[in-house]
Order: structure tokens, then C-alpha cells, then sequence
């Protein structure tokens, strides 16, 4: 089930590639749209707004682990790309240990400092204790994270996009039954929600663990691939720390938006709750794009086809303004009703806020697809330091519209987000043209694989 990336039309790849992938994005949001679906229809409007003021520091740490599961894989897919299996495996053992201790490190730290987090972040005190047992509860959980995300990660870096999905179709029906009898019958309120996520996590990410471990024999290992190498923790390090920090500074920026929010007042949280996960929804094929273009780039960096850089890069920016277009136009049609999905009957006079939250942003869907097409190609061809730059912009964006929402009210806080994608653009793009540049010059063509039994 690899895929050979390097070789063949890049829109076929591209869309055969990143199909796999968007399935395997809605089903990872269907855990969030269930559970908050279900939280706020059958617990109220008041367990709703408590599970979506954790939303940001949720993406924040989570996104973390993702981002760092794929910075691990990286390596991993440009020594695909260039027939090395020997370092391949150094590589993908090497990311197993740093997942190990970064995934124990995130743990506690989160656990143990999530009441002050929600504190700092002025969660209001009638929503407090549901958002503490919510939040709690998916950090306790981190380790089923880390292990689905790298698993993930590696096959997709070998080109097998479909095994994270039959994974995660599988446990996203988990997660419905889940929460039905952890809900309805158990009676674990919001506490139910956060434990059936948890756990259909950790069975999708079980699945793809065993997936690579017998169904790939590039990746049998021997003892020696599992001794500590300081230059290989190294290059893992400074592709996956500065990916993980990327997703963590513009979730530092979603914290600071969901602080100005919560101090508008719990109607407004839970207006921006329901938008915010239609939106969510919407926007996975954008994450789908990005995650298929860092495979992509590693594997034809690792194998030099420069040419084929730009190539990916028209066809993926073409199928971005497309759909920006075509969901547009849904949202303006279909707003209403799809935000009702995630409130109640007694929360409808919320609508109005939730269809401008929601509008306010697909309005500013093409600047977001550019912002995951640019970013995670960047750093598949190796560049992830200059890459979280863009989150650095972004921080800023959204920073600058928060603190301006006391004063301008509900409307900054809906382009807090679109100034952000703006601002990350006007970096990224001449910074893609910087990276092609750099790999393009002749010292940059010595790469050789190892030797075999070196």
C-alpha cells in the first residue's frame, strides 16, 4: 500500500494521496462533532458552551502532538523517497522514543496545570467544573494521541494514506456508541464525551500500530535500529519540534480569541462553539491538502525532482480556490441549519451570531487553503524552523483583533482568524520560492544513502 509520490501527474497523485487523507480529517472531527452534537442537544446549551471554551487550549496541545508526530515522519518520507530503508527505519525508531518522552512530558504538565489554564483563560464560573472534568479528561488521554498521530504519520510518509482511515472510520463508530451509552445510559455528562474520545483514539491508533508492524516489511527492525543516535534525535527534533510549536503559537492566538470570547458571556461562547465546529468540518479539506503536500515534498526532496515542487504547487492551489469557492457559497445557503446541528431549540435565537462567525470566515477560505498548502510543503522540503514563522504572523494577527474586541465588540472577534491566514500568506509565499531556491543549488545535490550495515 505505499505510494510512490515522485513519479506521475501531480494532480492524480495529489488527489488519489489526499482523498485517503480528507476521509481520515472528517472522521477525526466527527469525534469532536459528535460529542459536542450530542452535548449540547441532550446536556443544554450550558454543557455546550463548557466543552467549546476548552476548544482552543484543546487545539493548542493537541495540535502540539500533531504537529510534532508529523515533523517526526518527515525524515522518514524523504529517505522513502530516496530508497534508503536502512535509514528509514533509524529514523521512524528514533521518532518512537521522542514520542515516548514528549508524549509522558505533555501529560503531566497539562494535568497537572489545566484548572490554571482555564482560570487564565476567564472561563466563566457557571461552566467552569464541566470544562475542567472535559478538558482533564482529553489531556489524561494524550498518549492515545501521540500513538495515532505517529503511526499515522508513517504510513503516511511511505504513501499509505488509506490505513489511518479504515482506522479512524472504525473508531469514529465507536465513538458514537460511546457516547450514547457513556451519556445517555451512564449519566457521565460531559466527563462521558471527553472518555469516549479518548478511547476511540486509542483504537485507531492501536489499529495503525499493528498495521505497520506486520504489514510492512521495510520496517522490520532489528535491535540496532532502536540505539539512541544523537545526530538522527537531532534532525527529528528540528523537524517535529518546530512543526509542533507552529501548531501551538496559532493556538496560542485561537486562546487568546476564545478569552476575548468568553468575556463577551456564555451566549456568545456557545454561538462561536456551534460556528466554530461547522467550520471546522468545512475546512478539512484544507487540512487534507497540507498534509498531502509535506508527503509530497519530502519525498520528491529526498529524491531531487525539483521541477516536481512547483508542479504539486499549481495543482494543489487550483483545487484550493475551487473548493473556497463551493463552500462558500454552501455556508451562505446553508449556514443556519448546519449550525443548528449544535444547538438546542431554547439556544436558536443565537443563530444570527453564529451564521456571521461562520460567514466571516469562508469568506477567507482560499488565504487559509494557501496558508496549509504553503506551510506544510515548506516543511516536507525540510524548512520547518522558517515554516513556524508563519505561525509567528499569525500569533500577531490574531493577538492584535483580540485586544481589540472589548472596545469593537463581537465583529473583531469574527477576523481575528482571516487576519491571521492573511498575514501568515505574505510570508509564506516568497518564503517557498526562498526554500526552492536553496535546495536547487549544487551543494545541495551531494545527498547519497548509507551504505548498507553502516
Amino acid at each position: 500500500m505505499t505510494r510512490d509520490l515522485t513519479k506521475g501527474s501531480p494532480m492524480r497523485l495529489i488527489l488519489s494521496f489526499g482523498l485517503p487523507v480528507l476521509l481520515g480529517n472528517l472522521f477525526q472531527q466527527f469525534y469532536n462533532v459528535v460529542d459536542t452534537a450530542i452535548v449540547g442537544k441532550t446536556l443544554g446549551g450550558s454543557a455546550l458552551a463548557a466543552v467549546g471554551s476548552t476548544g482552543s487550549i484543546n487545539f493548542l496541545v493537541v495540535g502540539f502532538c500533531v504537529g510534532l508526530c508529523g515533523g517526526f515522519a518527515i525524515p522518514a518520507a524523504q529517505q522513502f523517497g530516496a530508497g534508503n530503508h536502512w535509514e528509514l527505519r533509524r529514523y521512524v525508531t528514533g521518532g518512537a522514543w521522542l514520542c515516548l518522552l514528549f508524549g509522558a512530558l505533555t501529560t503531566l504538565a497539562t494535568t497537572l496545570f489545566c484548572g490554571h489554564i482555564l482560570t487564565g483563560m476567564q472561563t466563566p464560573p457557571e461552566i467552569y467544573q464541566r470544562a475542567y472534568l472535559y478538558i482533564f479528561t482529553i489531556f489524561a488521554g494524550l498518549p492515545a494521541y501521540f500513538l495515532y498521530n505517529f503511526t499515522a504519520s508513517v504510513l503516511r510518509s511511505l504513501g499509505d494514506s488509506r490505513t489511518p482511515v479504515i482506522w479512524l472510520s472504525g473508531a469514529a463508530l465507536l465513538n458514537i456508541v460511546l457516547d450514547v451509552v457513556f451519556i445517555l445510559t451512564f449519566h457521565l455528562d460531559v466527563f462521558g464525551a471527553a472518555l469516549a474520545t479518548v478511547l476511540s483514539q486509542a483504537v485507531a491508533g492501536a489499529g495503525c500500530l499493528v498495521r505497520m508492524l506486520r504489514g510492512y516489511p521495510i520496517l522490520h527492525t532489528e535491535r540496532a535500529d532502536w540505539r539512541w543516535s544523537r545526530r538522527r534525535m537531532g534532525e527529528l527534533c528540528l523537524m517535529g519540534l518546530p512543526m509542533g510549536l507552529q501548531f501551538s503559537i496559532t493556538a496560542i492566538g485561537s486562546v487568546m480569541i476564545q478569552t476575548a470570547v468568553n468575556g463577551l458571556g456564555t451566549a456568545y461562547v456557545t454561538a462561536v462553539t456551534a460556528a466554530s465546529k461547522v467550520s471546522m468540518f468545512v475546512s478539512c479539506p484544507f487540512d487534507a491538502m497540507g498534509s498531502t503536500m509535506a508527503t509530497y515534498g519530502g519525498q520528491n526532496v529526498g529524491s531531487a525532482r525539483w521541477e516536481r515542487l512547483d508542479q504539486g504547487l499549481r495543482a494543489c492551489v487550483l483545487l484550493g480556490a475551487v473548493y473556497s469557492a463551493l463552500s462558500l457559497a454552501l455556508l451562505y445557503v446553508f449556514a443556519d441549519p448546519l449550525n443548528m446541528l449544535f444547538l438546542d431549540a431554547d439556544s436558536a435565537s443565537l443563530l444570527p451570531l453564529a451564521r456571521q462567525y461562520l460567514l466571516t470566515l469562508a469568506l477567507f477560505y482560499f488565504p487559509l487553503a494557501l496558508v496549509n498548502i504553503l506551510r506544510l510543503l515548506i516543511q516536507g522540503m525540510g524548512f520547518s524552523p522558517l515554516a513556524t514563522l508563519a505561525g509567528v504572523l499569525e500569533l500577531a494577527g490574531r493577538a492584535v483583533i483580540s485586544m481589540l474586541v472589548p472596545s469593537l465588540g463581537f465583529a473583531a472577534a469574527c477576523f481575528a482568524s482571516p487576519a491571521a491566514w492573511v498575514l501568515a500568506d505574505l510570508f509564506l509565499l516568497p518564503a517557498y520560492f526562498h526554500c526552492r531556491h536553496r535546495l536547487t543549488r549544487p551543494r545541495r545535490r551531494r545527498r547519497k544513502p548509507a551504505p548498507a550495515g553502516a
